[in-house]
């Protein structure tokens, strides 16, 4: 009994032992502040370019992942719906530096916010959501979710999405898809009073419209118990917020060279960047529906769009603004159209509270008609 109690680990090195990828990301760091001018010398190589790129990649997607998980360890103990309002809001935070460190390197890329926003709602409400929905159907044959938050959730990021990337196509103020000085306040202004207002459903006299039927009363609220304060977890999810800032604007240097030496389509550091914000909440919000939690998929896909449209847009004009970076957000061609048929096609997907097969296949299918088009408009 005692060599058993004895071999087994201190809370210390278990925390070392689940914290490890920390290193990594730190390391990382610390090689390119020290040698980043040497490193990026030999992009015109493209086997370096490949591996440069794949490196950082990998390291800033390992420290999401890492944000993501003690962002949920926070959501387990303070329950539905704070847990997923902290989730989606680290996400964001990594999505406003990343589009920030891009734009303000290289050469000045007006889509890049707009072909960001774009990519995040075409992998989330398509990809994303396809995938959830297939897995979860290949487990059962019909999920179910609260109808109610998805529709407040749909009630919101419609008429966001339209003012923020169709309205600009249909002003005559300025040239081109933009928009004047005072219609990008009138924009970042509705974007956060509407969040705002939606915070206050979701957290206020509502919180029932984003928990699973009839749990409200009951496990909705249960918190679960960790190992360490509450304060570590911040303190991790922070420390691990910090290595992304860094690396995620030396990954700007290889997209760069990627769209302005290459000549690959510019839409793609949107991608990037995309995928970057999308795939943690992915991994989560797939969990989720293989383990019959629809709800807590909803709310993490649904989510990460409204936060992403309802954030990300006001603090992008913001900074664009100050640092007097031109931004284009009206969609065009075969984009406008796709935004407008998955923003159909998700609302009744959602319309009765029920998923099954079929819808999944409908959303994937849309991601796959997206991502050809990037390449073949």
């Amino acid at each position: 009994m005692n060599q058993t109690m004895a071999a087994e680990p201190s809370p210390l090195m278990r925390r070392l032992r689940d914290e490890w990828f920390f290193a990594i990301s730190a390391l990382t760091a610390l090689a390119f502040l020290e040698f980043g001018d040497r490193i990026f010398e030999h992009l015109s190589n493209p086997l370096w370019l490949v591996v440069i790129f794949l490196w950082l990649f990998a390291v800033v997607l390992g420290s999401a992942l890492s944000v993501v998980r003690h962002a949920e360890h926070l959501a387990e103990r303070l329950g539905e719906p704070y847990g997923t309002l902290i989730l989606t809001l680290a996400i964001t935070s990594i999505e406003v530096i990343g589009i920030s460190a891009v734009m303000f390197h290289g050469e000045n890329n007006p889509t890049l916010v707009r072909d960001t926003l774009f990519a995040v709602v075409m992998i989330i409400l398509n990809g994303m959501v396809g995938l959830s929905l297939l897995m979860g159907a290949w487990r059962r044959p019909e999920q179910r979710h609260n109808m109610q938050g998805a529709n407040a959730y749909l009630g919101v990021i419609v008429p966001l999405a339209t003012l923020s990337l169709v309205l600009p196509d249909f002003t005559r103020t300025t040239v081109g898809p933009t928009l004047s000085v005072i219609q990008q306040m009138m924009l970042a202004l509705m974007s956060i009073g509407l969040y705002g207002a939606f915070l206050v459903l979701q957290t206020g006299r509502h919180q029932h419209y984003f928990v699973e039927d009839g749990e409200y009363h009951g496990t909705a609220h249960q918190k679960i118990e960790h190992e360490g304060s509450l304060w570590l977890c911040v303190a991790l999810l922070v420390a691990y917020m910090i290595p992304v800032v860094f690396l995620v604007e030396q990954l700007a240097r290889p997209i760069d060279y990627l769209i302005e030496t290459l000549a690959a389509p510019t839409a793609l550091g949107g991608v990037i960047m995309a995928v970057l914000v999308a795939t943690p909440e992915a991994i989560s919000a797939v969990r989720a529906a293989m383990s019959n939690h629809l709800q807590r998929s909803v709310n993490i896909f649904l989510g990460s769009v409204l936060s992403t449209i309802g954030l990300t847009v006001p603090a992008m004009l913001i900074i664009s603004h100050f640092s007097n970076h031109d931004v284009i957000l009206g969609l065009e061609h075969t984009d406008l159209v796709m935004l407008i048929l998955t923003l159909a096609v998700s609302i009744i997907t959602f319309a009765s509270g029920r998923t099954n097969l079929m819808q999944g296949a409908v959303h994937l299918m849309l991601f796959l008609a997206y991502f050809l088009l990037i390449f073949q408009d």
